[in-house]
Order: structure tokens, then C-alpha cells, then sequence
């Protein structure tokens, strides 16, 4: 499967790639910016990168979930927030099943107050 990039990020890439990424041969697109320069390894773990970059920006960090896991929700509820299908959504994840991502709309609190009853329609009649 393939996204398009929107227009920010492509001019984002571009700018990273000529102004941002360290000048080494290299055919990886992203790379570290601290000795020895060059890709990521599986040592590298990203969620804690993600950590130390959220410690840096003074974001609360003792949340259980962090990292990728935050980004993705994150991610996903802001497309759910912007009325991007289901389908869609669980495309972009990687989910086989919308089902899996059916765990995302409880985060749409606007969207969960359109689907709220009155209380008339729920107190018992007599």
C-alpha cells in the first residue's frame, strides 16, 4: 500500500534533505545526526528516542503508552477528528479489520456527544 505525501510534508523531506541530513553516502533517507552517522540500527529504539525528544520538550512521559503507540493514536484520531473513513484509517495502520481500529472513536468526544440521548429518552415511563 502507498499514501500520498501532502504538500507540507514533501517540502518538509526536501527541506531535510537539503538543508538537514548529514552529508554522508549513504541510501538510507533518514539518518542519525550524532557520530557514527549513517541509519538507524535495531539498537536505536525509537520509542526511546521518542522518549528522550519528549523529555526534552517538557511532555509528560509517565503515561504507560509512549512512542510509536502514541503516535499512531495520535495520528489516527486526528484523521477520525477530520472525517476520514474507517476504512481508511485502518488502511493507514495496518489493520486487516476496521474492528481493531474501532478503538479510536471513543477518542472523537464531539463526535461521541452527536450519538448521546436525551434524558427523557431514557428515564422509565410510567
Amino acid at each position: 500500500m502507498s499514501l500520498p505525501l501532502t504538500t507540507e510534508v514533501g517540502w518538509a523531506v526536501i527541506d531535510y534533505l537539503r538543508y538537514g541530513r548529514p552529508k554522508i553516502d549513504s541510501p538510507y533517507v533518514f539518518l542519525k545526526h550524532m557520530a557514527p552517522f549513517g541509519p538507524f540500527s535495531e539498537g536505536d529504539h525509537l520509542n526511546q528516542l521518542i522518549k528522550r525528544y519528549m523529555e526534552l520538550a517538557h511532555l509528560p512521559t509517565l503515561k504507560k503508552r509512549r512512542g510509536m503507540h502514541s503516535l499512531r493514536h495520535t495520528m489516527a484520531s486526528v484523521l477520525l477528528e477530520k472525517d476520514t473513513p474507517l476504512s481508511t484509517i485502518s488502511d493507514i495502520l495496518g489493520h486487516v479489520d476496521t474492528d481493531s481500529t474501532a478503538v479510536y472513536l471513543k477518542v472523537d468526544v464531539n463526535k461521541l456527544r452527536d450519538c448521546s440521548l436525551d434524558i427523557d429518552e431514557v428515564a422509565p415511563h410510567e
